[in-house]
């Protein structure tokens, strides 16, 4: 029955990265769902009261990485606020259409488009959908290293 237990928190660690490419998975809960599986179902000795407080800080930052990153980007590219909400929504719905490419071609259509109508120029509209995308990229990066972080902490908790 171990084995079947750890292979669930493989998985669930594998998950949570395809929630970068697939952000209608909440990468950080998948990252939490192992967690917990390891404390209720193996050892609930084992992973430390600082392990929990450490986890619940990247977990915040994780969250804040993705909003910062994105709103961080588009308005020092000159977008909008409502060029920020597009792409926030736009990267769940690109997730859906023409997978993965669709969370960096809708997002960056979105906010386009948005701009535009905003009546922008079509310089200052193509400035905002590249900072855009360099948001959603900085923020996938961000997510990466945290979850690997996130990830080899708690291997080196239980192994040591």
């Amino acid at each position: 029955m171990e084995i079947v237990i750890w292979i669930l928190i493989i998985a669930l660690f594998v998950l949570s990265f395809a929630g970068i490419i697939f952000p209608i998975i909440p990468s950080v809960f998948v990252l939490w769902g192992g967690f917990l599986l390891y404390q209720f179902a193996l050892n609930s000795n084992e992973l430390t009261l600082s392990f929990w407080i450490g986890m619940g800080i990247i977990t915040a930052l994780l969250v804040g990485a993705d909003i910062i990153a994105n709103s961080y980007f588009v308005k020092k590219y000159g977008g909008s606020k409502w060029g920020e909400r597009g792409a926030a929504v736009a990267v769940i719905v690109g997730s859906f259409i023409i997978p993965p490419f669709g969370i960096l071609i809708v997002p960056f259509l979105t906010v386009f488009i948005i701009e535009l109508l905003q009546q922008r120029t079509v310089l200052e509209a193509f400035r905002a959908s590249v900072g855009s995308l360099i948001g959603f990229l900085g923020g996938a990066v961000a997510k990466i290293v945290l979850q690997f972080v996130m990830i080899v902490w708690f291997f080196v908790v239980i192994i040591f």
